[in-house]
């Protein structure tokens, strides 16, 4: 199939069918089970540390219900026994008006009490929920935050949370709900079971047209709520990556692709609120019936001396408030099947195993241990039967600096990640001050080794938080020491309030060297034994890279240096350097005999490429065939 022929034509003009802007993920399931009680077990886990707080809101909610149903009743009385054959009793009619205002007064504190401290036990329910979220979320394994979108993630953290919160809040206006249409039966069949009957005729129809409506409406919900993530997802890919589509003059086409997303957005929003509006005049329809039969059959049943104006009266007010439970109850339905698949959404958050975890006897690294590093026939992958490393057995030791290289995909930055334990080996094993890293705590390795990435995260903050972040109990004369030391201190006092000026998101405003040079400064304040530096100067210019180096000299002395790089310029210096291809140690010198050895790395040096980026697969091919020949 030709080129052209893959385009699709929209607003006049053409683009292929893959050129996106947002997810086009698989449709999560908005709405589970009705019930599910695995769910609701968990939920009750975060409630129940307040359930003094639900049990005090159903008791306000059931007080409540009780004075919607006691008004009508005071009313009847004033009626019928302070007003009897038309002439007041005054003694009635005062207890009457008492009542109704005491009525009145429980009424409204109990809906005050009831608001309130609902309002209060969600809130803190999904504070807790949150905290624990984003706690585990904080201690899962890497190999689930690779291959997690972080944008599913952000969705469960609060758009799983804040269905949670509507359910909570709801539900216990749920039992209020059911409570009154049930003391409505109750009474209305206690005040007059034949009128009464006749009054209920009216439900059959309502559940047959709910019978119907249920599915559609449903259906349309859970369109709604898609087309919604989909859309708010594509405005956040758009407004992250404005700089690649600006660079890229990608503004028309994405905005007709935004347009078709927020366009099935909009279509099924309007479809849900004609589903969600549809019952409004049936209910309403029928509660006319219902109240145009207690008239005219009532009215007869007044006027034949069988029944009392007041107990005529009393129904009017109950089939007015009868249908109000029936119209909640059916949203708090839709409400209950969101809450069900969020909550399962929350929980599967909440049960990702933790791979990387201390083993119950692990020990601390001490302070004084020697900060060499060792791989023993190590051998891992990311996915099962597809090996990173093959057999990778090496030693650096205390005090070293070796160096790591070899093409992208060799198993450099893999091989760090496993130093730092932030996955687990397959086979063999990775030691750290001679303890295997699995026998030692994550905290005391994280004391002991610091990294610095290729592309170094900034936090939004202060210069001076975001260089002591590894050691937040450091100085300032030791930050600003540390950045002295790199080289960084000149241009943290040009900015407006030194090392009190607050950075943009991801340090945005500075230059990318000036993050890298904060973060180098960032590791020397941390002191820690080891020092990692996976391509710490693969993005910076050539100046702030001589600046980099002078700093290498002074943060490495007296610690164990692994450096990551690409260059082969900037490794010369290095004690040893270790040459890896395909997950394989292809050899390992430094380079004064490597280059004697004229292997795989002379001939590459040689060569005179700038980084092993640059060279042509099948020539690495053939100098790994020579050397191992």
């Amino acid at each position: 199939m030709s080129i052209r022929s893959e385009k699709v034509l929209i607003a006049g003009t053409e683009r292929p069918p893959r050129a996106v802007v947002g997810s086009h993920r698989e449709k999560e399931e908005i709405f589970g089970a009705v019930y599910d009680p695995k769910i609701v077990r968990r939920i009750w886990s975060f409630v129940s540390p307040y359930r003094g707080k639900v049990v005090l809101s159903v008791a306000a909610v059931l007080v409540f219900t009780l004075t919607q149903l006691a008004i009508p009743l005071i009313i009847r009385t004033a009626i019928d026994s302070g007003m009897a054959g038309g002439v007041a009793d005054h003694s009635v009619l005062v207890s009457c008006a008492l009542a109704f205002a005491a009525t009145i007064l429980v009424n409204y504190g109990a809906s005050y009490l009831q608001e309130t401290v609902v309002g209060s036990a969600a809130e803190h329910v999904l504070f807790d929920m949150r905290r624990a979220m984003f706690s585990h979320l904080q201690r899962v394994s890497l190999s689930f935050m690779d291959k997690t979108e972080v944008g599913r993630l952000m969705s469960r953290l609060q758009g799983d949370v804040n269905s949670m919160q509507e359910f909570m809040e709801t539900s216990v206006l749920s039992v209020g709900d059911i409570a009154l249409l049930a003391g409505i039966v109750v009474v209305l069949l206690w005040l007059d079971p034949r009128l009464g009957l006749l009054t209920l005729a009216t439900m059959p129809a309502l559940f047959i047209v709910r019978l119907f409506w249920l599915p559609l409406a449903k259906r349309s919900f859970m369109e709604a709520h898609e087309t919604s993530s989909i859309a708010n997802g594509a405005l956040a890919e758009g407004i992250h990556g404005v700089r690649t589509v600006q660079s890229m003059s990608r503004q028309r086409v994405n905005f007709e692709l935004y347009d078709e997303k927020v366009r099935a957005h909009r279509d099924a929003n309007l479809l849900a609120a004609k589903y969600a509006q549809v019952m409004v005049p049936i209910v309403d329809t029928l509660t006319g019936i219902a109240m145009a039969t207690v008239i005219v059959v009532g009215g007869s049943m007044v006027l034949s001396k069988s029944l009392d104006i007041g107990v005529m009266v009393a129904f009017l007010f109950y089939i007015q408030r009868f249908f109000d439970p029936i119209r909640s109850l059916t949203l708090q339905y839709s409400v209950m099947q969101r809450a069900m698949a969020s909550g399962q959404r929350i929980s599967e958050v909440l049960d990702v195993p933790v791979d990387v975890t201390d083993k119950t006897d692990a020990v601390a690294l001490p302070e004084d241990m020697d900060g060499s590093v060792e791989f023993r026939n190590v051998t891992f992958g990311y996915v099962p039967g597809q090996p990173v490393l093959h057999d990778v057995s090496f030693r650096v030791n205390p005090g070293e600096t070796v160096a790591l290289v070899g093409p992208t995909g060799s198993g450099k930055t893999s091989a760090m990640a496993l130093v730092h334990r932030f996955y687990d080996v397959t086979r063999g094993s990775v030691l750290v001050g001679g303890r295997d890293v699995r026998d030692v705590t994550q905290d005391s390795l994280g004391r002991h080794i610091a990294m610095v990435l290729q592309e170094p995260f900034l936090f939004s903050g202060t210069v001076f938080d975001n260089i002591r972040y590894h050691k937040t109990e450091a100085s300032r004369a030791e930050v600003v020491s540390a950045a002295k030391a790199v080289g960084a201190h000149e241009f943290i006092m040009q900015l407006p309030k030194g090392y009190d000026s607050e950075l943009e998101q991801r340090g945005s405003n500075i230059s990318q060297g000036q993050r890298q040079l904060i973060s180098f400064a960032r590791a020397l304040v941390a002191d820690a034994r080891i020092l990692v530096l996976d391509e710490a100067t693969a993005n910076i210019d050539s100046y702030t890279e001589r600046q980099i180096q002078k700093a290498l000299a002074i943060l490495l002395k007296g610690r164990t240096g692994l450096v990551i790089a690409h260059r082969l310029a900037t490794i010369r210096g290095a004690d040893r350097i270790i040459v890896l291809q395909n997950g394989t140690l292809v050899e390992q010198g430094n380079h004064d005999a490597l280059m004697q050895k004229k292997g795989l790395y002379a001939r590459l040096y040689s060569m005179n490429y700038a980084s092993f980026d640059d060279i042509p697969a099948e020539l690495i091919a053939g100098g790994l065939s020579r050397t191992t020949s």
